[in-house]
């Protein structure tokens, strides 16, 4: 495989239909959740349809949530003072895990490797942001996760 014809993550996961059903699957199990549904009491229903949209342009697929949400500002906003505790950030991570499962997300290693790696990445990020007095900067691109060192594995 060329570098010319490696799949975006985006793709390979199966676009905004997996990327939004990954969504739907996950934060059924957090509203229910007693240690992160109190972070998402409140939750505006289209909630997972962002999150989606977010992940999607993280992934390499259009870039909806700038164009639609505002980018990263708009998606710090949802984080500042919100006080993110590592317990909270690990079960946010292993539920989208268990939900990348249930929703039929490719298994494959290389996968699984960039998207929980872009995931322990940005929970932790979130985490420092949410915290009261942290000051992050207000301008920032969306960040763009690809393959890292291992592509897909195509024999």
């Amino acid at each position: 495989m060329t570098e010319e014809n490696v799949p975006t993550l985006y793709a390979w996961a199966g676009g905004s239909e997996a990327l939004e059903r990954l969504t739907e699957v996950f934060y059924r199990q957090v509203v229910k959740d007693e240690l992160i549904g109190p972070l998402f009491a409140g939750m505006d229903p289209d909630h997972p349809r962002y999150v989606a949209m977010w992940l999607g342009e993280v992934f390499g697929g259009p870039a909806r949530y700038t164009g639609e949400r505002g980018g990263y500002p708009h998606m710090l906003a949802h984080h500042l003072d919100r006080g993110i505790t590592e317990p909270q950030r690990r079960r946010w991570v292993s539920l989208l895990m268990d939900a990348a499962d249930e929703a039929g997300l490719p298994d494959d290693p290389e996968f699984r490797a960039a998207f929980s790696g872009y995931i322990e990445w940005g929970t932790r990020l979130a985490r420092a942001n949410s915290q009261p007095g942290a000051t992050p900067p207000r301008q920032a691109p969306v960040p763009r996760w690809g393959w890292g060192v291992a592509p897909p594995y195509q024999p």
